[in-house]
């Protein structure tokens, strides 16, 4: 079996730092506001190619927040920077009554997003996130998988007329999708096909799922890895084309059990094709301090975990 392999280890936060800079220079109307992160976040290279349209607005989340919605009620395009714990729950209140209540046109960029914000701490770290954001009615929720389809999102997401919430990590990670992909909004992708198991992972444990399929494939087992790079909305087609094939579920996140894809994939499935539904996701718990792949791997979010999971979902489908 011919293996997926990444060309390089990179930040998914430089790929959104390259996307924006190269959807201002096709869009005078983007704009960009930061709270006191600009080169943590990358936006320091649109900060410098188009100062008057940046805006530096300090640790004052919820102001930003409200600055944006009024940029985009004049007809502006603006993306909002901030760790994804800051620009999220910090200011659930603000999102929910400017941005996605009145359905503004404000992208709500994540930085430094799951456990692997690593050594700054459960106060710097969010696994909740996608949980408060994917309750808002009109909220587009992505979460890519590396450097490249970072870069395409933010690309698409400029595009794109509506409220969205763009997660994504600080730490190196393989970057292994097409370089200048098309990315498309609520579109799952099918990294490899199989018949034994359906394995829907996001974010950073897209590539774990690639590898714990290589291992189940070294026993006979046919794993289906797809990507799910949008949460909300969420593919509906391509999860039931997959499980109606392979009759049960893994699915891995970077994100807490409670309010992730998994629970997203679950609703789906329990309404139309109920079937055995493993989880590779943190449990009701707070973060913890190290590095990156130390804390991935405490929290069980690793190959070796998706490969386990995998087994006991086949085994429970006999």
């Amino acid at each position: 079996m011919e293996k997926i392999q990444y060309t390089e280890l990179k930040e998914c936060r430089a790929g959104f730092g390259e996307g924006l800079l190269e959807a201002g220079k096709q869009n005078e109307d983007i704009v960009a506001l930061c709270a006191d992160l600009t080169a943590s976040v990358k936006m320091d290279a649109f900060a410098k190619a188009f100062p008057e349209r940046f805006f530096q607005i300090g640790i004052a989340e919820a102001n930003m927040i409200g600055m944006a919605a009024g940029f985009a009620l004049s007809g502006k395009i603006p993306f909002v920077g901030s760790f994804a714990n800051f620009c999220t729950t910090r200011v659930l209140d603000q999102i929910r009554m400017v941005v996605a209540y009145s359905n503004n046109n404000v992208k709500i960029c994540g930085s430094h997003a799951g456990v692997t914000t690593g050594e700054d701490g459960a106060t710097h770290q969010v696994m909740e996130d996608i949980g408060f954001i994917k309750g808002l009615p009109n909220m587009v929720v992505i979460n890519p998988c590396d450097f490249n389809q970072t870069k395409a999102a933010t690309l698409a997401i400029a595009n794109y007329k509506g409220p969205v919430y763009l997660r994504f990590g600080r730490p190196k990670m393989p970057n292994f999708t097409p370089e200048n992909q098309q990315f498309e909004i609520g579109k799952a992708v099918v990294l490899k096909e199989g018949k034994d198991i359906s394995i829907f992972a996001t974010g950073h444990l897209v590539y774990p799922a690639l590898e714990a399929a290589y291992m189940l494939h070294d026993k006979g087992i046919a794993a289906e890895v797809i990507n799910i790079h949008t949460i909300k909305p969420l593919d509906n087609k391509a999860v039931l084309d997959s499980v109606m094939k392979t009759k049960c579920v893994v699915t891995a996140e970077e994100h807490l059990l409670n309010g992730g894809l998994g629970d997203s994939v679950a609703q789906l499935l329990v309404r139309n094709y109920p079937v055995p539904q493993e989880y590779v996701a943190m449990e009701d718990r707070f973060g913890i301090s190290g590095k990156p792949e130390e804390v991935l791997s405490y929290f069980g979010l690793d190959k070796e975990h998706i490969f386990n999971a995998s087994l006991k979902a086949i085994q429970r489908k006999k």
